[in-house]
């Protein structure tokens, strides 16, 4: 039973109930939801796990992931203790859980040729753009619309609520900013109110790269790149002064990555509940850009682990015999191998 890894599977249904009951008592609007209960034998593309997962399990399981590290960074008083390996390894087990069962029990899920399939799926699916009549299994954009209308039903006690919880991750930010080397001689006020200075920054980068990818991505592709160029050097250069000037560390780097992030994220999750007033001061563009960039970041934090095991043959025949009996895994390869044959003749014969 524990070879069949039975407790990532109840962790992670666990997760789906714990997500759509939360959800309901905050906006209503219950409905049925699968857990993932049947016997399934074909293989899921990798956009339409993320569709079902997104929500429910990735992003509190990388939200989880960054606590830990945070921990990890800074725990330093706590490590020694048998409490820190009690506590931090379920978590650890959690997270590995929530990010990953999805590919542990999809079948194929780590042949190589399925992966290049599932990544040219994927890369279609997020960029191609929404609109009525566009399925939510045709574009990102349909989907992540979708995935806020509970929002839209939900009474002024619910958008409240959900305002606060997202309230978090700027915690998260504050905590942090004044554990980098260049800001733990000083607790003034002055270094938060920097570090917003350097948040609006960067969205303003990022809506002009906006604009400019609708002005000019048609027509005028060399100045789209040169602005896209651009961009980088300013970016890289401020990055230099900083690591000069501040003496910044690798690690102040990362500690950066992980306050921002969380907080650009809190940003998004207000702006959508509040898209009515969002839409009226002309900012939803801006939000659905953002909103994508941190789609594509979840989906190659996701996608990576899962192309790099597939380079590993012995990994597919592991999951192809913990997910099966020995006469389905036996058939199976068989089929794999007169699926090649067929696939060398059919190119023979076009040659």
């Amino acid at each position: 039973m524990q070879l069949q890894l039975a407790p990532v599977f109840f962790t992670f249904s666990l997760g789906t109930k714990t997500h759509y009951y939360g959800r309901t008592l905050l906006h209503g609007g219950a409905k049925y939801r699968p857990t993932g209960r049947g016997f399934v034998v074909f293989h899921a593309k990798f956009a339409d796990n993320y569709r079902l997962y997104s929500r429910s399990h990735f992003v509190k399981g990388i939200e989880l992931m960054t606590l830990l590290i945070v921990y990890q960074i800074f725990g330093n008083a706590y490590r020694s203790g048998l409490s820190y390996l009690l506590i931090t390894t379920p978590m650890w087990f959690m997270v590995g859980t929530w990010l990953y069962a999805p590919f542990l029990f999809n079948p194929s899920g780590f042949e190589w040729q399925k992966i290049v399939d599932d990544w040219t799926d994927w890369n279609k699916w997020i960029s191609i753009r929404g609109g009525i009549g566009v399925p939510s299994e045709k574009s990102w954009e349909s989907w992540w619309e979708e995935e806020q209308e509970h929002l839209k039903y939900s009474g002024m006690r619910g958008i409240i609520t959900e305002i606060l919880l997202s309230l978090r991750f700027f915690i998260y930010q504050y905590g942090l900013v004044y554990h980098l080397n260049f800001t733990k001689s000083t607790k003034s006020f002055l270094v938060y109110g920097i570090s917003w200075l350097v948040i609006f920054f960067i969205l303003v980068v990022l809506k002009t790269v906006s604009v400019g990818r609708r002005k000019f991505s048609a027509d005028f592709q060399l100045v789209f790149r040169l602005m896209k160029g651009l961009v980088f050097v300013t970016f890289v250069s401020i990055l230099v002064t900083m690591i000069a000037l501040a003496h910044m560390s690798l690690q102040d780097i990362v500690v950066c990555i992980l306050a921002f992030m969380p907080t650009g994220w809190g940003m998004l999750q207000i702006a959508q509940a509040l898209k009515p007033v969002v839409c009226r001061a002309g900012f939803w563009e801006s939000v659905k850009t953002l909103a994508r960039g941190y789609e594509v970041f979840m989906g190659l934090l996701l996608f990576t682990p899962v192309a790099f095991l597939a380079w590993f043959p012995f990994v597919s025949e592991f999951q192809t015999r913990m997910l099966f009996n020995q006469a389905f895994s036996r058939g199976l390869q068989i089929s794999r191998i007169l699926g090649g044959q067929r696939k060398g003749r059919s190119s023979r014969n076009k040659e």
